[in-house]
């Protein structure tokens, strides 16, 4: 069985959930649309939804010399057509991507030292109707729409071919292989083998989010925070244990509840925006300086708002504050901050208490108290924000509740194993998520 599968009990107690949520609750996809980071132009724009993201932090370690990259992303809904999104956020010089393509992932053959093959059509990807796009530093493009048919939970091969040399943005922590071919190996974009792509990262490189067109889709989740977003600990599945497969964070399985829970007319997409090490507040005296700049105000705009039909955001913020230096106030200054600007963009907010850490001080858990009786104020952050998912109740140990439990814990006291990403995937109710399509 797989290990998120849902038992039918559960999903009749959604169904029964979801009679309770307001007749309205389908939202037009204006609404949806629109709630993102681009107006709608059109009943056919409207129909774009981001179903899969990994935010960039900085740049990779080493350059890309005229050569090819696949990058694997796991779709949280499928549709008739999908579009990427290349950044070139962290970027010195001028990205010169010479072709590119999508298409189904099929299994690479282990143990051949060679890459994922494309499983059925290879569809060129285009930039305004041009194979080649140069993305300016700081820059992003999104691509025009490329006719590959999907479903949920979908791998699709996104493939670059970049021309001369370039350090490419990237995401640190992708929680499965990427593929290369070797500098100087050019444009194997067409590929439908792997074989081409011997070289393998733990990163996503450039592209950074996905979109699928579906208008059966009424809205994407985005999950925003650091590494308790991003996925850390969610290939730990204890002493001597190897997980199958990939993508069990617990925005994974939330994801994997909704195609299977929620009426095939009412879905979601899930996006994952988490970034390791980040805070809420830009003003923690400690953020070590590779994540400074990166805290949640100062990317909303890129990783959150520049996605598509998002009418919620999972807030999962402050673990790394108090760690950093912050206290109380200075949280919740940036919660305030933060979500007014969402909710002026018609996105609804809901927020975790910030979970257990052993390593708090005694000021640090006051703080932490602090914080987590504002946000459960009136069940919305006294009135700022739409809704709590209170994580830290699933996670705190009953005996020691400054600390994980210890089913959960990976071993470090702040990261849930694949026991506890599921425990969390499975807490999270659905009938809350889709009342993001209704107007507040």
């Amino acid at each position: 069985m797989h290990p998120f599968r849902t038992p039918s009990l559960r999903r009749a107690a959604v169904a029964l959930a979801l009679t309770l949520v307001a007749s309205g609750s389908a939202v037009s996809a204006t609404t949806a649309s629109t709630s993102g980071g681009r107006s709608a132009a059109g009943t056919a724009e409207r129909a774009w939804f981001t179903s899969w993201a990994q935010s960039q932090q900085d740049l990779a370690p080493t350059p890309l010399r005229d050569q090819s990259v696949r990058m694997i992303t796991r779709l949280s809904q499928g549709g008739g057509a999908l579009r990427i999104r290349i950044q070139n956020t962290f970027g010195q010089t001028p990205l010169t991507v010479d072709a590119a393509t999508v298409g189904r992932s099929g299994r690479d053959d282990a143990g051949s030292g060679a890459g994922p093959a494309v499983s059925g059509a290879v569809r060129t990807v285009t930039f305004d109707g041009r194979r080649e796009v140069v993305v300016p530093p700081g820059g992003e493009v999104w691509s025009d729409a490329a006719a590959l048919r999907t479903r949920a939970q979908d791998d699709v091969a996104v493939s670059l071919s970049v021309s001369g040399t370039v350090t490419p943005g990237r995401h640190s922590n992708a929680f499965r292989t990427n593929y290369l071919t070797p500098p100087g190996s050019g444009d194997h974009t067409a590929d439908t083998s792997g074989s081409a792509y011997t070289q393998t990262v733990d990163s996503t490189y450039l592209v950074s989010a996905v979109d699928v067109r579906n208008p059966a889709v009424k809205g994407t989740i985005v999950a925003f925070g650091s590494s308790v977003v991003d996925g850390t600990g969610s290939t730990d599945c204890g002493a001597g244990c190897t997980p199958d497969g990939t993508d069990h964070r617990w925005t994974d399985g939330v994801a994997r509840r909704i195609a299977a829970e929620l009426p095939r007319t009412r879905q979601l997409a899930v996006a994952n925006a988490g970034i390791a090490g980040t805070t809420s507040s830009a003003a923690c005296p400690r953020t070590p300086a590779g994540v400074r700049g990166l805290d949640a105000a100062t990317r909303l705009d890129r990783d959150v708002l520049g996605l598509h039909g998002v009418t919620g955001v999972l807030y999962y913020y402050g673990t790394n504050d108090l760690a950093n230096g912050c206290d109380a106030a200075q949280i919740l200054d940036s919660y305030r901050e933060v979500f007014q600007r969402l909710r002026a963009a018609g996105v609804k907010v809901y927020v975790t208490p910030i979970t257990s850490r052993p390593g708090y001080t005694d000021r640090n858990n006051l703080d932490r108290h602090a914080v987590g009786t504002h946000v459960k104020k009136r069940n919305s952050c006294d009135g700022t924000c739409d809704g709590v998912t209170d994580f830290d109740q699933v996670l705190k140990d009953p005996l020691k509740p400054n600390s994980i439990n210890p089913a959960y814990d990976t071993g470090d006291g702040i990261h849930a194993n694949v026991a506890g990403q599921r425990a969390l995937a499975d807490f999270v109710p659905l009938p809350m998520l889709l009342s993001s399509t209704t107007a507040r």
